[in-house]
């Protein structure tokens, strides 16, 4: 399970690359026809876009450390590297996101009373395709090989389609005698950058510090209780171990059973729950049901 778990970390790190290349050229682009067109828009889009180069150099780095081996330090493995990438990177998009704001803002005020070029806009919107399409490609190969991190940033790369939507239309706006509609823009990109470097952090803390989803724990139970030989489930916890599951489960049997008995019950319950694509580690205490 581990081999396969490392394999789909190569895979995903195609999705990564694919990322990084599209927002370097995107992000030059924007950032050249903003300054050239006059749009603070188009220019917020291309500064998001290059908080999305370091996010996807952050993600690709992390994928490459979560493909190492277990070692004498870490004896479950790298995989929690691309969590803390991910943490990492909520931090590069947070200063993109505070920086913009802090732009754009004020300009709301006293926009300038000359339109942005059509340039502007029509760029914004080409930009919006291209990154629509890598979305489609990470999205994809995402559920092909149920990476977590992989589907975040595919989402992430559609978020950003639909902010480069939002920029083609406030430059539009702002072509047709709303000046401010631009900044305004541009300040509503911003906000979109802080609230997915929100989510990207409150998912990646969850994650490092041992949160779990209760209802995936609840089928995990359900699937431990049917198993045959069990009495009660007296606990049962997990960790997730990048987009991987560790399971510890602690179970009651008959106190007349043997060791070998009780050992293969302990076997069909890794079994059963390792049918589970995510976990590749289950730890089974075994206890006599003996009630008073």
């Amino acid at each position: 399970m581990m081999t396969d778990a490392y394999q789909d970390i190569r895979k995903g790190e195609k999705g990564a690359l694919l990322s990084l290349v599209a927002y370097v050229l995107l992000s030059v682009v924007k950032l050249f026809v903003g300054i050239f067109a006059q749009s603070e828009a188009l220019y917020a889009d291309g500064l998001n876009n290059i908080s999305d180069i370091f996010t996807s150099v952050t993600v690709l780095i992390g994928l490459r450390i979560a493909r190492k081996p277990p070692d004498e330090n870490h004896p479950y493995g790298h995989l929690r590297a691309e969590t803390i990438a991910a943490l990492i990177a909520s931090f590069f998009m947070t200063a993109v996101g505070v920086d913009v704001l802090r732009q754009a803002i004020p300009k709301i005020f006293s926009p300038k009373l000359e339109h942005p070029d059509m340039l502007a806009g029509w760029t914004a919107l080409a930009g919006a395709m291209v990154i629509y399409g890598v979305y489609r490609y990470n999205r994809h190969l995402g559920e092909k090989i149920k990476n977590q991190a992989l589907l975040a940033a595919a989402y992430d790369n559609r978020s950003d389609a639909l902010v480069s939507v939002g920029t083609f239309i406030g430059v539009m706006g702002s072509f047709f005698g709303f000046p401010w509609l631009d900044p305004f823009t541009a300040t509503v990109i911003g906000l979109i950058i802080l609230k997915t470097a929100w989510d990207i952090f409150r998912e990646a803390a969850h994650a490092l510090s041992d949160g779990f989803e209760e209802d995936r724990l609840k089928e995990y139970r359900k699937k431990v209780s049917a198993t045959a030989g069990v009495r009660e489930v007296l606990d049962i916890k997990a960790r997730s171990m990048g987009n991987r599951v560790v399971l510890d489960v602690k179970v009651t049997v008959d106190p007349f059973l043997t060791t070998v008995e009780s050992h293969d019950i302990a076997d069909r319950i890794e079994k059963q729950l390792m049918r589970e694509a995510a976990v590749i580690e289950v730890h089974v205490h075994i206890e006599p049901d003996i009630k008073p």
